[in-house]
Parts: structure tokens; sequence; C-alpha cells
């Protein structure tokens, strides 16, 4: 069959469209250099480095700017910021060297590292000293509805999971608490409804569904913005620590280069006096409070929730082979975490 005679779906066609802008936005960094000249010494006579903004450089810009321009000094190079409006479009100007240092989420951090050549460095800290946040199940306060009660089934309860791609809502419970318990919420509850966390906070707290997904991150939110709305909701099970954002470099990076960038990060905004004031006050901006040292191992519960993802789909596919290889990776991830402390 000629395959011009094939109409594309239309999710097919979005994804063109994506694979697509993509390509061009690379494209157009190509053509502005970015990686490709060199010292006498084979180091790169600037760096550029990589941040997801929806917005682009108007909102994040000046966010970010001031930090780069404290970190051209440090390393001796000049830092430039590329702006892209997603993740796909980051890791393939990392893999294709139009970046060389960047700011990821966790997910996309495994993408990097596994397509990108890219290598951790630093992992951030937020403004309340967390380098992770946890996924959570949430009940209203008083109810008396337990872990047990609700992992039993039986078609009891109202549930309010995340949307299909959020890493707390839906990706680290079912990887964390349903799929190794064999349960499926679909089948173990009475109807499920997807939101987003403030929707499903509000519907426990007012009684319209039992229990819900929710993570740390949202209950600190609403302790801050709405304490009379947190104040009827608790907590019956939290999930292993899931990572926050990191940065990373491409690991052929010239080393005594990749080496100034790391200390630069490890070293901001700490010490005292008026330079590390004025640090702390940028990475304020930022919402975070330091870089802490890490490497790829941080991003194992990031691994472990695409193995359980992988599992699922080769199961679903009657895919023997592609199963068996996911239940083993997801079975060394789960025990390197039982050993961890």
């Amino acid at each position: 069959m000629s395959l011009s005679r094939i109409a594309p779906t239309p999710k097919a066609f979005r994804g063109l469209m994506a694979a697509a802008g993509a390509a061009v936005m690379i494209l157009g960094l190509a053509a502005c250099g970015g990686g490709d000249k060199k010292t006498e010494g084979g180091a790169p006579a600037e760096l550029t480095f990589s941040i997801l903004s929806a917005e682009g450089q108007a909102s994040a810009g000046p966010l970010w700017q001031p930090l780069l321009d404290d970190m051209s000094k440090a390393v001796g190079v000049p830092v430039k910021p590329y702006f892209g409006s997603n993740y796909t479009v980051l890791v393939e100007a990392m893999r294709g060297n139009h970046t060389q240092v960047g700011w990821f989420s966790a997910k996309p951090e495994v993408e990097a590292i596994d397509r990108a050549k890219a290598e951790v460095i630093a992992r951030t800290v937020n403004r309340e000293g967390l380098d992770s946040y946890q996924s959570t199940l949430i009940v209203k306060k008083g109810s008396g509805i337990t872990l047990d009660q609700v992992m039993a089934c039986g078609k009891k309860y109202n549930f309010g999971i995340g949307d299909a791609q959020s890493t707390s809502g839906t990706l680290a419970p079912l990887t964390f608490l349903f799929n190794p318990r064999g349960v499926v919420p679909s089948q173990c509850f009475k109807t499920v409804r997807s939101a987003n966390h403030q929707a499903n906070a509000f519907g426990v707290a007012t009684g319209v569904i039992d229990v819900a997904t929710s993570n740390s991150v949202n209950t600190l939110f609403m302790r801050k913005e709405n304490p009379q709305l947190a104040a009827q909701i608790e907590d019956i099970w939290t999930s292993p620590p899931i990572p926050e954002s990191g940065i990373v470099v491409r690991e052929d990076l010239d080393p005594a280069l990749k080496e100034k960038i790391r200390s630069f990060f490890l070293t901001y905004g700490q010490g005292e006096g008026a330079e590390a004031e004025r640090q702390r006050k940028i990475l304020a901006d930022l919402e975070y409070s330091r870089f802490a040292a890490a490497d790829d191992s941080y991003l194992d519960p990031i691994r472990e929730m695409i193995a359980d993802q992988k599992l699922g789909e080769a199961r679903a596919k009657g895919d023997a082979a592609g199963a068996a290889a996911a239940e083993r990776e997801l079975q060394r991830l789960r025990s390197l975490r039982e050993v961890r402390p």
C-alpha cells in the first residue's frame, strides 16, 4: 500500500507537527552557532544553557540571566541561554551539541541521559530546603478511611486520580502503590475521575470524592494559601521520594570546564557576606535555596516509573520478551530502593 495514500490520524498529525516544530527550532539554534566554536585547547569558546519556558525568554530570561552572568564569570566562558517551549526540543538540542548545559525536570533528565550524552552534576533544593517531593493519597480528615480499606477495593469509594502523565498524581501511585499489589483503579473504585491536585484536594475536603492522589508540594501550598481547606485533609499514604529538577551537562564536555561548572553550582549562594546574599536572592527568585551534589542515581525513582509503564505496555501487547525485560529492570530498581537509607 502506498504511504502517500494513508491519511494520518489527528493524533499522528499533531505528533508530526510537534516533531517538525522541534526540528525547525533546533535548525534555528544550529544556525546561531552553539557548541561549534572551540578554543585552541578543545574547550568550547562559549556555552549554551537550555531552559524550559512555555512563555519564552520574556518571562524566564530576567530570572535566569543573573545566574548565567555569574556562571560566565566563574567558568571563564560566555554562557548564553536557550529557551525552549518543550523538553523534546531541549533534549534534541543537547543531543546535537547545540546546548551543553541545561536545567531539566526529572523525567526529561532521564531522556537527556539516555539519548543526549548528558550527565547529572547537581540537583535543585527548594526554598523549604527539600530536594524531592512525595506523591500522597489523601482522605477527608475524620472520615476513618484507612489505606487497608482503600486497597481492599470492592467499588466502595469515589477516587480522584491525576492527569495521565502526572508524575505524582498518576505514575507514582501506580508504580509504588497500586501495580505492585495488582490493583487496577478502574476496577477497584466506584468511580474514578481525573483532575489536577488542587481540584482533587477540594473534592476530598468537600466530600465529593472519598480518596484522591496529591503530593507534598500541594499540601505545603494549601497550608499557606488555604489553611482551612488543608485542615480538612489528611494523608494515608506517601510514596518514596520523587526527585526534583537538576542540572545536566554533556558528558563529553571538556573535563576541566565541566568541573568548573559543577563547582559553580555546588557553591552558589553558600557562605557569608554580601556576595553570598546577592546570590541567594537570585536563587530565591528561581524558588531555590541551593544546588546539591548529585549523580544519575538520584533519578532511579523516575526510571522505576518508566520501567513500570513499559511492563504494562508490553503485557497489553502480549510482548513476552518486552515484559520480561521490563520486569527485570523493575525488580533491579526496587531492590536498589529497598537497600537505600
